[in-house]
């Protein structure tokens, strides 16, 4: 009989069914251990530990809770999403050709324009959620790797990740999607066709902004790019701390409820600010009239909890609609627990972003309460 696949809610409420061998608790141990001992004929106690920069026991729990969301065959875990981003990028051949989603994470981007060079890497920026876009430069400069990055942040572009990934393979590239903002609840890419799912586990995946952590998942472990990500990982030292990996197993344990709620109230936030005379724009994959809805609604389980407005009046009416919220937080980030207003502008100013545009992360306070914050802040 075929094994019935379970919800992500099951996986997670159970720590990816976790028990403890030893003595049958249902919360993992935190095992801060750093070395490991051998026995008197010098052979490790256990042969799979030697030091903790070649990983740990809870690492090993949250990397097969995070392969099981994305339904791929192996995770790797780093200490921020852009630590994953450029253990990916290291593995890329000297002398090869990336292709990049243009106006996306702004960290992304600037690793990339200040290391590709020096990398032997030659770098080449697009807006390839466009379909025929990513045809053409994929055919004219033939990469060895091309990212997306799909909802995008802060424009909310969303890419079709099946498509990109036929039109890369067809041309031999690699395909590695960065899923931030959707999370592996939302949009499993390995399932659609990509060679990489990247994340941000600061995020949501985390949720609750006490720690920072980053991975990558592929169904080709056997593959020499990830075998020479998984070495170099050992050898950089590149590895989360146990603290922080036991962290984000127990924030994973709520991901599902956490990504269903922020989902539902970005929705419906999105759906009244459309309205609202102060708003020139809103930019939601969820809306009717986004130009991405339909493949969203595709590809994905929900729309997530980011959204970005653009207030009418530019920079001066944004900044002051921000300095009047009370409920959502001015900072940076997205995916947590608590509502964030960012003006984008103001951190990169030299990006094409709007100097109206306000990034919104919905987080888990009452949508009631949010949408009467957002309001009374954009009437003044």
């Amino acid at each position: 009989m075929t094994k019935r696949a379970l919800s992500p809610h099951t996986i997670a409420a159970q720590a990816g069914h976790f028990v403890n061998a030893s003595d049958g608790a249902l919360t993992p141990p935190l095992g801060p251990g750093v070395t490991f001992a051998r026995d008197a004929a010098y052979d490790l106690v256990d042969p799979t530990r030697s030091y903790a920069r070649s990983g740990t026991g809870i690492v090993d729990v949250a990397e097969d809770l995070l392969a099981q969301f994305e339904n791929a065959a192996a995770c790797q875990l780093h200490p921020s999403g852009m630590a994953a981003f450029a253990s990916l990028l290291r593995a890329v051949p000297s002398g090869s050709t990336v292709l990049l989603q243009s106006q996306i994470y702004w960290g992304t981007t600037d690793w990339l324009r200040h290391n590709a060079a020096r990398m032997g890497l030659t770098l080449v920026e697009g807006e390839l959620f466009c379909p025929s876009t990513l045809t053409t430069l994929v055919s004219e400069h033939r990469p060895a790797l091309v990212l997306v990055e799909t909802p995008s942040n802060p424009w909310l572009r969303v890419t079709d990740i099946a498509g990109a990934a036929a039109i890369c393979h067809g041309a031999g590239a690699k395909l590695a999607v960065d899923g931030t903002a959707a999370t592996p609840i939302l949009t499993r890419a390995l399932d659609l066709g990509a060679d990489f799912s990247i994340h941000s586990a600061t995020k949501a995946i985390n949720g609750h902004s006490d720690l920072m952590a980053g991975c990558i998942s592929t169904n080709a472990p056997d593959d020499p790019w990830w075998q020479d990500m998984a070495a170099d990982r050992v050898r950089g030292g590149a590895i989360l701390g146990s603290w922080e990996a036991w962290l984000l197993v127990r924030g994973m344990r709520t991901l599902p409820l956490r990504v269903d709620r922020m989902s539902a109230t970005a929705l419906d936030l999105a759906t009244r600010l459309a309205g609202h005379a102060a708003v020139d724009q809103v930019l939601y994959p969820g809306l009717a009239d986004h130009p991405g809805h339909a493949v969203a609604q595709a590809q994905m389980a929900g729309f997530g909890g980011l959204l970005s407005i653009v207030v009418h009046g530019g920079a001066q009416a944004a900044l002051a609609a921000a300095g009047r919220m009370q409920i959502f937080h001015r900072a940076t980030s997205l995916g947590s627990v608590e509502s964030l207003v960012e003006h984008r502008h103001s951190i990169e100013p030299h990006s094409g972003i709007p100097e109206g545009l306000l990034r919104l992360s919905v987080g888990l306070e009452d949508a009631d309460d949010l949408w009467a914050d957002l309001d009374q802040a954009l009437a003044g």
